[in-house]
C-alpha cells in the first residue's frame, strides 16, 4: 500500500512493520484491521482497512462501504496506539523502557 500525503511517501512495503490490531471479520460493518509502521525517517503511520462504520468507511453518495487508507501519526499518537493494542513488552521493545 502506498500513498503520498503532504508531499511525503508512505509505503507499507518499505517501512518497518511494528504491530497489528484486528477486530471482526472482513465484510462486517465494524471490521477493522490496522498495522503500525515506522519509516526510515522515524515517522510512524497506520496502514489500515475497515468496514463502513469505521474510520476507513467511505461513501459514494448512495451507499456506504469499507475502504483502506494510510494515516500518518505523531510519535505520541503511535505510543498511544501501541499502548492500546500491544503488550507492555512490545511497547518497551519499540519505544524503550518507561517509568514505573
Amino acid at each position: 500500500m502506498r500513498k503520498i500525503i503532504n508531499r511525503k511517501l508512505y509505503d507499507t512495503d518499505t517501512a518497518e512493520y511494528v504491530g497489528n490490531y484486528c477486530y471482526g471479520c472482513g465484510g462486517d460493518l465494524d471490521f477493522l484491521n490496522e498495522s503500525l509502521y515506522r519509516k526510515k525517517t522515524g515517522e510512524f503511520f497506520l496502514g489500515g482497512e475497515g468496514g463502513a462504520r469505521t474510520k476507513y468507511g467511505d461513501t459514494d453518495g448512495d451507499s456506504y462501504f469499507g475502504s483502506w487508507d494510510i494515516i500518518p501519526l505523531t510519535e505520541d499518537e503511535a505510543r498511544d496506539w501501541v499502548e492500546e493494542h500491544c503488550s507492555a513488552d512490545e511497547y518497551i521493545e519499540i519505544f524503550g523502557e518507561v517509568e514505573e
